[in-house]
């Protein structure tokens, strides 16, 4: 028994050891966004302590020793971004992602329930970000090889098409740690030989998957890119709409009523069609082609609307990746948003999708400390989100480029 407390008092030890320290900084000279008002709140501090916004002050302000001190040099702080659909299953893309300035991701699948752990080890503090809301196993008509990533899967090996069959898969993913369930409405777009507009499930399957995890107050986001699906999906009760290619008006309509957020990865559509990233061939270059202004049409009348339209890049941040949020929201713009209206997209209804609103997506007093900054006025120019100098996630500095030339 005695060498039994002492191996446990060593392991106790050594994960001690492995958590990041907490430390308290006030970042001054802060042009700041804080998500909420469509302004800039210029010579601004922000004070950061136990990986919380302590509170906003203006320069001028006494700062105790207790606080390391950033001088930000006039730039602009932003609330951390969200990336609401992303394929991230290791923690070298993980990194990748919190340096462009993403602090929170929902995944839209993985292969074995790395998404839990990598989830698991933000909130241990044994990394700095980004924060994970995952979806564990895709719930799709084929597993294919995810069938090993839990022995209970093992019977799914035919295929998950029956109530009990998707019964099972929901529960599996939720007991395993998902805190959304991904499903399928349609076929994919970025495999050449499947048409993204023929639907997968029909209505009374989305309806068992999205009852049995509502029974466990957990929600659904729903690949479809065509309309019969999307359709399908918004009548069961899905949360979010993925990529939405094909909607016609008066599904959009729907979404309006229910509230249906949508999440149109348009930056990925972009990606089919250029050779490298994500996505590459003759195939996709010619579908992402014809796709892109479809769901133009798409994002423009969603906009008009009101849909609550989130942020998603749908890659899996590799070293090849080219998508990201910061790119999604340019195109947001482009397509007749306000920059203000894209960056909340990518902070405040982000966080609004993913049930974390309480926590991140602004900077305010009381809230998770992420942030980003930029070298230019959002508001004014929305590429200044490409260019991170500084990103803080849990109170974690993760990146520091400003001041130049300092540790």
């Amino acid at each position: 028994m005695k060498s039994l407390i002492v191996l446990l008092l060593v392991v106790c030890s050594q994960l001690a050891i492995a958590q990041l320290p907490q430390k308290s900084y006030v970042l001054t000279n802060v042009n700041l966004f804080n998500g909420i008002d469509n302004k800039i709140y210029p010579s601004s501090l922000v004070f950061i302590k136990a990986g919380k916004i302590e509170r906003i002050g203006k320069v001028g302000d006494p700062i105790a020793k207790e606080y390391e001190v950033i001088d930000c040099l006039n730039n602009y702080a932003i609330p951390g971004m969200i990336d609401c659909h992303t394929h991230i299953d290791n923690l070298e893309s993980a990194r990748r992602a919190l340096l462009s300035g993403v602090t929170t991701f929902r995944t839209a699948g993985v292969s074995a329930y790395q998404d839990v752990s990598l989830r698991d080890l933000a909130r241990s503090n044994r990394i700095a970000g980004p924060d994970v809301v995952p979806a564990g196993v895709y719930v799709t008509p084929n597993l294919g090889e995810t069938i090993l990533a839990d022995p209970r899967l093992g019977n799914l090996m035919g295929g998950v098409g029956t109530d009990e069959d998707l019964k099972q898969l929901v529960n599996v993913n939720i007991d395993r740690g998902a805190a959304v369930i991904k499903s399928r409405g349609t076929e994919r777009a970025g495999l050449p030989e499947t048409d993204p507009r023929e639907q997968s499930y029909t209505q009374h399957q989305l309806t068992v998957i999205a009852e049995t995890a509502g029974a466990r107050n957990v929600p659904v986001m729903v690949h479809a890119h065509g309309d019969e699906g999307a359709r399908a999906a918004v009548l069961a009760g899905a949360k979010s709409i993925e990529h939405g290619t094909f909607l016609s008006d008066e599904t959009l309509q729907l979404m309006k009523q229910k509230g249906t957020y949508l999440v149109p990865t348009y930056i990925t559509l972009e990606d089919l069609t250029k050779p490298g990233g994500d996505y590459s061939g003759a195939v996709l270059e010619l579908r992402g082609r014809f796709m892109m202004p479809q769901a133009e049409r798409v994002f423009r009348k969603a906009h008009a609307l009101g849909i609550p339209i989130a942020t998603g890049a749908d890659n899996n941040y590799t070293n090849q990746s080219t998508s990201r949020i910061s790119l999604e929201c340019e195109h947001f713009v482009r397509m007749g948003m306000t920059p203000f209206e894209a960056i909340q997209s990518a902070t405040v209804i982000s966080a609004e999708l993913l049930g974390i609103a309480s926590k991140t997506g602004k900077i305010i007093p009381g809230m998770e400390a992420d942030l980003v900054l930029v070298p230019g006025n959002p508001l004014e120019d929305i590429r200044a989100l490409q260019d991170a100098l500084i990103v803080i996630s849990n109170g974690h500095m993760a990146l520091k480029r400003v001041p130049f030339g300092k540790p």
